[in-house]
């Protein structure tokens, strides 16, 4: 079991006492807390390693002064000294459930099995309207997109955490790399690409804390877009020269670039005004198809894919109704973000590694004193939303209402990241002692 932690004074405890409750024989269990913290994190980890050391548990807490690498660079640090050939990976804000390593250490009797994944599920998903957003996004992934894959024999990824990988399979893909912000993703392709086959095991649940501030999500969301564009640069040309059948390299093609949809988003919302304002030759019977299509093809297999998901992970109509569109304008307002980060991705230097801040959020109030992210800006979504008021009002006036319902999507999303990006981390202090 590989623990990788940084600063993580709120959760880490919790996250060793979960391990090592695993249902588990312990003779069979090895467990190490790859910490690089800067803070008191360090403390309070080496005093709960000691605790179960000394209730017979091999448990290491292993310290590097400098966090070389990140967080790949202190796995690789970690398998270099492990002694199983399973090694499961959890981040610090995961607490997993005791019967985890018992359903899916028995996978990989099949030889084949490099990685097997289970889903994840959320501590504190009824938090508010941004938790449950978050929430319904990553149950249609991983309860669709995953199983799916799988089943189609096309890549998927781990995830990062809440899964096991098998040694021999880590090894022959090349080992950990830093040399992108999604260390995950890109040795996943790596493994896939040398033959390994992945399965998603969806019955298995490990749970785990949502950003409850925008801030936090929003360092998050730029770590993983950049990141994902940056293992395309890095891997397309690999991807394409493989032996694989044209639809796994399409699908794949498609799952690497998938962030660029962001830029793509922010360009036909800007592009909306000159088209219904300037001068046109068009009939406005192609006017309508065109935006029928938009609709079609765009907006509504959207709703429907997370819809889906949202019912996938139980929940109810009336919950279907109220957190799909929570999604939907969550992933709007996340695009200015994220579109600036998709860009990055595409050259300069690779970046930071910037950690999700936590909380310790449990889903019960009051909520503990917790980290903060950079500053989450803004400005640029507030400014976004004013402007897309401004045209559909002059588009409501100027009966050019056909694009009204997209710009009200654009005015909600933007408006709702922009306030809330302003107000955000208002309520945390920083502990003394983070870098």
């Amino acid at each position: 079991m590989q623990l990788p932690v940084y600063n993580e004074r709120l959760v880490v405890e919790r996250l060793i006492d979960a391990v090592a409750a695993l249902d588990y024989p312990r003779e069979r269990l090895e467990i190490q807390v790859l910490d690089d913290s800067t803070d008191d994190t360090r403390a309070i980890a080496a005093a709960a390693v000691a605790r179960h050391r000394a209730q017979g548990l091999d448990i290491v807490h292993l310290h590097r002064p400098e966090r070389a690498g990140y967080k790949a660079g202190a796995l690789a640090a970690g398998l270099a000294r492990a002694r199983g050939e399973l090694l499961a990976v959890f981040d610090a804000d995961f607490v997993p459930p005791p019967g985890f390593l018992r359903d899916l250490a028995p996978r990989f009797a099949d030889p084949a099995v490099g990685m097997v994944q289970s889903r994840w599920g959320h501590l504190n998903r009824g938090r508010s309207r941004l938790t449950a957003a978050q929430a319904t996004l990553l149950d249609a992934h991983f309860l669709l997109e995953h199983p799916t894959r799988m089943a189609s024999g096309l890549f998927f990824n781990f995830n990062g955490t809440a899964g096991v990988w098998r040694r021999r399979c880590i090894e022959e893909a090349g080992g950990w790399s830093s040399d992108t912000l999604t260390e995950d993703l890109d040795l996943s392709y790596r493994a896939q690409l040398a033959g390994w086959r992945f399965e998603f095991a969806p019955a298995t649940v490990a749970r785990a804390e949502l950003p409850i501030e925008l801030s936090a999500l929003k360092s998050q969301q730029r770590r993983w877009t950049k990141g994902s564009i940056q293992t395309a640069r890095k891997l397309l040309p690999t991807l394409l020269r493989a032996p694989l059948p044209a639809r796994v390299k399409v699908e794949a093609i498609v799952h690497l670039t998938s962030n660029l949809t962001f830029p793509t988003l922010l360009v036909v919302a800007l592009l909306l005004p000159p088209i219904l304002f300037g001068p046109s030759a068009a009939p406005a019977w192609l006017v309508w198809v065109l935006q029928a299509a938009v609709l079609a093809l765009g907006l509504v297999p959207v709703i429907l894919f997370l819809a889906a998901g949202r019912r996938a992970a139980g929940g109810r109509a009336r919950e279907v109704l109220w957190d799909v569109p929570a999604a939907l304008v969550l992933g709007v307002g996340l695009s200015v973000n994220n579109a600036r980060a998709a860009l990055e991705g595409l050259g300069g230097p690779i970046g930071d590694w910037d950690r999700t801040p936590k909380t310790g959020d449990g889903g019960a109030r009051p909520l503990r004193e917790g980290y903060r992210a950079r500053s989450a800006g803004g400005g640029t979504e507030l400014a976004l939303a004013i402007f897309f008021t401004l045209v559909g009002t002059v588009a409501f006036l100027g009966h050019e209402r056909r694009a009204i319902p997209f710009l009200v999507l654009l005015v909600t999303g933007f408006g709702a990241m922009g306030i809330g990006s302003l107000r955000s981390g208002r309520g945390f202090a920083r502990p003394a002692g983070v870098r």
